[in-house]
């Protein structure tokens, strides 16, 4: 019974990971499904909202976008105290921006550990694709994850948007 258990956490965990929805519709429908998911489970009220335009983003960028979402939401469940989440994507300066904005308990930026396992994992991740990080909070005023990946960097198609 333990092995079975297990095994279906394991299972669990890579569907988690990297989801077929992600494959197979990409990275706005999945995210609409993390949100569905993360508010069932968290009762946060979790919103997606995009204006990229219907092409396909590259694999490993939704991939990390997908990811660094799904870790701002922990943080969201974990710290914020946060009664609404919003996922924004937009294309900007020939790139992807995501903003993950809570209207939770903030923070004063200067009490971050540097080193905190969750933001190291998305500036790694977002560091293999070119993409930078920013956080802004103010106490008692929520917070928001700020990411941003170029998508001209290697020639790969550009979204049209604030060019």
């Amino acid at each position: 019974e333990l092995v079975v258990q297990a095994l279906q956490d394991v299972r669990s965990l890579a569907v988690e990971l990297r989801p077929s929805a992600l494959d197979d519709f990409g990275l706005v429908p999945a995210l609409e499904r993390l949100a569905t998911t993360f508010t069932e489970r968290s009762g946060v009220q979790a919103a997606v909202q995009s204006s990229l335009p219907d092409e396909r983003l590259p694999a490993e960028i939704e991939t990390v976008l997908y990811r660094l979402t799904q870790e701002a939401l922990t943080n969201v469940v974990k710290h914020a105290g946060a009664e609404h989440v919003s996922i924004v994507l937009a294309a900007r300066d020939g790139g992807v921006r995501a903003v993950i904005e809570d209207d939770g308990r903030g923070f004063a930026p200067e009490d971050v550990r540097e080193e905190a396992l969750g933001l190291v994992g998305m500036r790694e991740r977002l560091g293999l694709v070119g993409g930078t990080l920013a956080l802004e909070s103010t106490a008692g005023k929520g917070t928001a994850v700020v990411a941003y990946v170029p998508l001209d960097r290697t020639g790969e198609t550009e979204l049209d948007g604030d060019r």
